[in-house]
């Protein structure tokens, strides 16, 4: 046992995979990324990793339960991540759109106007989705031994755990972004088409987080 962390390989193997699925977060870093370069990425990165570290202290102080104890509470957060979600799906459909029927340009589609402040966007979509905390706690009380004298320094090193993880994997994908828009640029309707499919994924997340349950 490490400071109350019973199985610390398991949960290092666990934390890699569960980073590893595609989600709202790290598709939205991505695109940032090939649209604004490196340093807009890791802005959205930091809202991604305040976000986070946000949903992780409300699991370990209880706020799961909440949730769990007021469903409504929970469908009104549920809602409002999803219409989130949808909307910015919505712009990039519209940019797509835009971008494929301009002639004579070789530019990058524009993301709506949300989406120029990475850092602010990348934090509502970390933070919008009720899933993630009880995803946490869920996942989190399955390390900590329930006998140790400080579990919060306990959740503070597998919280610690998974922004490392998290933050290696955006890196890459920050850097593979930066490497699209290369690509992007000098062919408009590639462009155009990629920024389409993100607008259908991020509407696709938001219809899936709609149908979320607490079960």
């Amino acid at each position: 046992m490490f400071y109350g962390v019973t199985d610390l390989t398991t949960f290092i193997l666990g934390t890699i995979f569960i980073v590893l699925l595609p989600g709202p977060n790290s598709l939205y870093v991505m695109s940032v990324a090939s649209r604004w370069g490196i340093s807009a990425g890791y802005r959205g990165a930091c809202g991604i990793f305040v976000g986070d570290t946000v949903l992780m202290v409300l699991s370990a102080t209880g706020v799961a339960s909440l949730l769990q104890a007021t469903p409504a509470l929970f469908m009104v957060i549920k809602y409002a991540g999803a219409a989130y979600l949808a909307w910015m799906g919505i712009g990039l459909l519209r940019s797509a759109f835009r971008t494929w029927r301009r002639k004579g340009e070789e530019t990058l589609p524009q993301a709506p106007v949300d989406a120029s402040r990475p850092f602010r966007t990348a934090l509502l979509i970390s933070l919008m989705n009720p899933k993630a905390i009880l995803f946490f706690v869920s996942f989190f009380i399955q390390f900590v031994d329930p006998g140790y004298a400080h579990p919060a320094l306990s959740f503070a090193i597998l919280g610690v755990i998974v922004q490392i993880c998290s933050a290696i994997y955006l890196s890459l994908l920050i850097f593979g972004g930066a490497h699209l828009a290369a690509q992007f640029r000098r062919r408009r309707r590639l462009a155009a088409a990629a920024t389409g499919g993100v607008g259908g994924l991020f509407i696709g997340f938001g219809a899936k987080l709609a149908n979320a349950t607490l079960s």
